[in-house]
């Protein structure tokens, strides 16, 4: 089979296609037909080196598939050969096969493409985790959504409006901006030409925002920190910006608010009924048309590479797939 190897940590100019054995699953696993992989920022991170979790070398990146189930390993009662999942590998997806672990495989909902199937669990899971779980978001709340037209950023967009929140997304472009106000948010901000704090003070009346989620990092942290409510909540998801931001933890204290870190891999991992729980949640939102993926672009298998490197160049709106 055809696969995309990391055969060294680097770029994804260092991504090699080419022929390898078709895997085998073990107990409790189910070897997939991939279909199509979505590309999610740690994918960018872990051909680095620089995510959580560290596959040895060689290995595929892509974590997120969906596709046909090829064969069942032993154990395994509720996935037969033929039926159409979607499925969380942590990485191996870029690849014409793949096993998966049969407990964070699900079967795709009636009606659904594969493109779509594949472009629901990380951002979405992610997000929903993220305002649900952690931060208990409430109807009526004011969220600010830091890298708001990324994929974790978009789907949380999407799924704070679908909550009931007044919602304030801030990304680096007019452009990227547009595509937020398309996904129901209420208010814009270019933190490139505006500044975050004086803009957060005029768009809320001083109040600050109850909520705020941030997959950025870096330099936006502290600015967005000083602009929390009282007793609001304020999601770490990631740091696409680059920098761990170190911030001054007094803030914590004068606004009486909670960091509260999401590890969503770790909750799917730790919590799995709940995570499932939120997965028919979401599946059923989409499959009513209540949440909507907005696809930036799918690329071919030879392509892969070129999918990571728009993503690490952040030319990726929504989300970006590829189709093997």
């Amino acid at each position: 089979m055809k696969a995309l190897l990391c055969t060294q940590f680097g770029s994804p100019e260092n991504l090699i296609l080419t022929e390898v054995p078709s895997p085998t699953p073990g107990k409790g696993q189910v070897l997939i037909t991939v279909k199509a992989c979505g590309v999610n920022f740690p994918d960018t991170l872990i051909i680095q080196n620089k995510y959580q979790f560290k596959p040895p070398l060689p290995f595929s990146p892509g974590g997120e598939v969906s596709g046909m189930v090829k064969e069942v390993g032993e154990g395994v009662k509720h996935l037969n050969v033929g039926d159409t999942v979607l499925s969380l590998t942590g990485w191996g997806g870029f690849a014409e096969e793949v096993v998966a672990d049969a407990t964070t495989t699900l079967p795709i909902p009636a009606g659904m493409d594969f493109v779509t199937a594949a472009s629901v669990m990380y951002t979405y899971g992610t997000s929903y985790h993220a305002l649900k779980n952690r931060a208990q978001l409430l109807a009526g709340e004011t969220l600010l959504v830091l890298g708001a037209a990324g994929g974790v950023g978009l789907a949380a967009v999407q799924l704070g409006v679908l909550m009931g929140a007044h919602v304030i997304a801030a990304a680096s472009s007019d452009e990227k901006l547009a595509v937020c106000r398309k996904m129901g948010a209420k208010a814009t901000i270019n933190y490139a030409t505006e500044d975050l704090r004086e803009t957060m003070k005029e768009l809320t009346e001083g109040n600050g925002a109850h909520v705020i989620y941030d997959p950025v990092g870096d330099r936006y942290t502290e600015p967005a920190l000083r602009s929390i409510a009282w007793k609001g909540r304020y999601l770490v998801v990631g740091f696409a910006g680059g920098e761990i931001p170190k911030v001054p933890l007094n803030l914590v204290l004068l606004k009486g608010c909670q960091l509260v870190g999401v590890f969503w891999g770790a909750f799917a991992k730790n919590e799995p009924r709940e995570s499932q729980k939120n997965f028919q949640e979401l599946l059923t939102w989409i499959t009513q048309g209540k949440l909507q993926q907005h696809l930036y672009k799918t690329y071919p298998l030879a392509d892969a590479a070129q999918a990571l490197r728009d993503m690490m160049d952040r030319k990726v709106v929504g989300k970006a797939v590829v189709v093997v």
